[in-house]
């Protein structure tokens, strides 16, 4: 049966070979699948790790799960973007792979990175997962193009991407009317000052909201909402202020946020 109501399209058996043989699983490893749907990976996996935790939303498909897999794999029921993701860090390293939703894309992945920040998160080790192409070219986006964004940025402070493998429609069933790809986030630790994080994304946010606007005019809804003038930020962070928010590299960010937040 298909589950349109949440938007999940299932990977067909071959394409699940070559998505696991992609992943590289070894014995020892643990794992967290995000949404396993009828299980064409979690079952090709379940047999290759040590153990296996698959979050499924769905009840109906959660239940028939169940009765098919090996006793390493965990079954639970719920969201995603709900479950708490540090019980699973607690017993040690960890791997994330799975087939995401396309509409919900975007948030799992902040989450993950969120998860990959957290006390404790040194223990998620990289998350192999199949996107929507357009998703998978943003998060590999270089500074000046026009899939550099938010998403990117965020990815690229903490994390390397490596794209795997480009699936087409019919991969899938339903097939999409778009085409996927396959890539790994390695995790590593984020370049991000701590105690920045938030005024870190806030100020990106809102500047990528105005993202064909001068700096100058993007970034002074931030700058003024802590007391700044844009114009004075970026001359004490060295930035030209005809630049555009979509030019700015990780470093030029940091910096910029450095003059916010000096202490960090």
């Amino acid at each position: 049966m298909i589950r349109r109501r949440f938007a999940q399209h299932f990977l067909a058996p071959a394409w699940a070979d070559k998505v696991v043989r992609a992943i590289a699983p070894s014995r020892d490893e643990r794992f967290l699948e995000i949404g396993p749907g009828p299980g064409a990976l979690t079952t090709r996996l379940a047999s290759r790790v040590d153990h296996l935790t698959a979050i499924e939303i769905d009840r109906d498909l959660a239940s028939a799960l169940q009765r098919q897999v090996s006793p390493n794999v965990e079954i639970v029921v719920g969201d995603i973007l709900d479950v708490d993701l540090g019980r699973f860090l607690v017993a040690g390293p960890l791997r994330v792979a799975g087939n995401l939703p396309y509409n919900i894309s975007s948030p799992i992945l902040f989450r993950l990175l969120a998860a990959a920040r957290a006390e404790g998160g040194s223990a998620l080790l990289d998350a192999t997962v199949m996107l929507q192409l357009e998703v998978a070219d943003r998060l590999a986006a270089s500074a000046g193009t026009k899939d550099y964004g938010v998403l990117t940025i965020f990815t690229s402070a903490q994390a390397d991407v490596q794209r795997l493998l480009t699936l087409p429609p019919g991969a899938f069933r339903p097939a999409p009317r778009v085409h996927s790809a396959v890539v790994r986030i390695t995790f590593k630790p984020s370049l991000i000052p701590p105690g920045s994080e938030a005024a870190f994304e806030r100020m990106v946010r809102m500047m990528f909201m105005q993202r064909r606007k001068t700096l100058l005019n993007a970034l002074r809804p931030y700058a003024e909402s802590v007391g700044r003038g844009s114009g004075e930020a970026l001359a004490a962070a060295g930035i030209d202020p005809v630049r555009r928010p979509e030019t700015l590299t990780i470093p030029d960010l940091l910096r910029l946020v450095s003059v916010f937040s000096p202490k960090a």
